[in-house]
């Protein structure tokens, strides 16, 4: 519990160290240890309650007993310096888990960011890869290089699993089953699931892994080697930075779009999966998806498609 003083608050001099230290353990012991959150959640939340704790040194304002005047100021301030209603959201969302945590841990008793309302979202629709970008796409590595086994790989299993890119570079050689054709994924909040694999992505990572992956450990020269499934010229896990720029230098090569990105492989898996005849369910499974409401925005994409279809090929459309 916070140590306070007879107005209720904390002493000056000790809320803002007081602050972060509790800012570390939300997001260190709390998201990282006990819910197991991704690396980017982990990174988006320390970042944005960091500008909350700037934000409220500037202003002069208690960040663990700020009142709702306090924060609407801090939702003015960011919609006059013009960010995304979606950036406010996402900070608003992340200082309202911050006070939950700390309503739990017994350090505070109140919840200032409950009345204030987060700024209403404009619909977005999931962005699905045309096809022929995505065949394009994913016979773009050169096949002759381990690099280019390696990356061919990579987003041949990113479509065929509709994997988050973070799964994919978590993954080690053991985790794909080649005689069975599957791969275990780990998810948020480390869920683990088995999705299978067709037979075109079981063939690729083989292929890697004959012939590519080797020649990346010699290349190391290091006497032991990640565990791994897709190593780097150095012969260490690759990053998923690392797989976001490998991507975006394949498409630069097949002339795609500049905001395709590994997630909208994903986007694409379970809009084809859905317009292929399969429930929801399923995809949700596949997903790794906890709720369904989260995979129903899938179907959103198919009737937007359906509708498209209709309008270019019925006559009177």
């Amino acid at each position: 519990m916070i140590g306070v003083d007879d107005e209720g608050a904390a002493p000056e001099s000790e809320v803002a160290p007081r602050a972060s230290a509790l800012v570390d353990a939300f997001v260190i012991g709390h998201l990282r240890v006990e819910v197991g959150s991704s690396p980017q959640t982990i990174r988006a939340y320390a970042s944005d309650l960091a500008r909350y704790l700037e934000w409220c040194d500037r202003a002069g304002c208690d960040p663990l007993h700020p009142d709702a005047a306090a924060l609407r100021r801090y939702v003015g301030e960011m919609d006059r310096a013009r960010y995304s209603r979606r950036t406010i959201a996402r900070r608003l969302s992340a200082i309202r888990s911050f006070f939950s945590w700390l309503q739990i841990e017994g350090h505070t008793n109140i919840d200032p960011v409950s009345v204030i309302a987060s700024p209403k979202l404009p619909s977005k629709l999931p962005r699905v890869v045309p096809t022929d970008v995505l065949n394009a796409l994913l016979d773009a590595p050169d096949a002759g290089s381990a690099a280019g086994l390696r990356d061919r790989a990579i987003l041949e299993l990113l479509y065929a699993s509709g994997a988050r890119v973070s799964e994919i570079v978590a993954l080690d050689a053991r985790d794909v089953d080649r005689q069975l054709g599957q791969v275990r994924l780990v998810g948020k909040g480390d869920k683990q699931r088995i999705v299978p694999l067709y037979a075109q992505a079981v063939g690729r990572i083989d292929d890697y892994l004959r012939l590519g992956r080797p020649q990346h450990v010699r290349a190391a020269g290091a006497k032991r080697t990640d565990d791994a499934l897709f190593l780097n010229r150095l012969g260490t896990r690759m990053s998923d930075g690392a797989v976001r720029r490998m991507m975006k230098k394949h498409l630069e090569s097949v002339g795609g779009a500049a905001n395709i990105s590994p997630h909208s492989l994903r986007h694409t898996f379970a809009t084809n999966l859905l317009d292929g005849g399969a429930d929801l369910r399923t995809v949700q499974e596949l997903l790794g998806h906890v709720a369904l409401s989260t995979t129903q925005v899938y179907t959103h994409v198919s009737v937007k498609r359906l509708r498209d279809v209709h309008r270019d090929a019925h006559p009177r459309a």
